[in-house]
């Protein structure tokens, strides 16, 4: 091997760690960028999935009376489907359950006549927990992200970390519908709601 072979072998050697790094660079901003502009898409339920959601709304307004299930389950697909359904809003709002939380994902275009922010995407998110320290019904607003960036609790009026319920005046104590539901469980991809004797 000749002295004038190294240099050409270092320089290859160079070139190719820089051409991996430099794609290496381009995967990670290209995933970066996806998953930032991620679309929400409404949900829609298969047949099977449609027959049983409407077996559990069926079975909870029954007027019939039947001693038995006292539990109501419902995934993050149901629920989603249903708001879809119900408000034709799946295609810009969507509910993710976390473990003892609920997270609401916005994208929604911003009117155009807004100042300085009007016509872009606002991307939001919002994570609420369903019961308070005792384990009562409380919907209790965690944080606020908009764009990635997490809202002081100044600029939310100070409702962080307060039940929004008992701030819109609402006494949950007295309350036959709050009485009426036992428990509340977010975990993972559902909600399980005990409901009370």
């Amino acid at each position: 091997m000749t002295d004038s072979n190294r240099p050409r072998r270092k320089k290859r050697k160079t070139l190719i760690t820089l051409a991996v790094a430099a794609l290496l660079i381009i995967g990670v901003a290209t995933a970066i960028y996806w998953w930032n502009h991620r679309p929400i898409t409404p949900t829609i339920l298969d047949t099977t999935e449609q027959r049983a959601l409407d077996q559990k709304i069926e079975t909870v307004q029954e007027r019939t009376y039947q001693p038995g299930e006292k539990v109501l389950t419902l995934t993050e697909r149901e629920v989603n489907a249903l708001f879809h359904h119900n408000t034709g809003l799946g295609d810009k709002v969507k509910f993710e359950f976390a473990d003892h939380a609920i997270h609401a994902r916005v994208h929604t275009d911003l009117d155009p006549d807004i100042p300085i922010l009007g016509g872009r995407t606002l991307k939001a998110k919002a994570r609420f927990k369903l019961t308070d320290a005792h384990n009562n019904p409380a919907i209790i607003l965690d944080d606020v992200t908009v764009w990635g960036i997490s809202l002081p609790n100044a600029w939310l009026a100070e409702i962080k970390g307060k039940d929004l319920i008992s701030e819109l005046g609402i006494n949950l104590t007295d309350n036959t519908i709050a009485e009426g539901i036992e428990d509340i469980s977010v975990n993972h991809g559902k909600i399980t709601i005990q409901l009370a004797e």
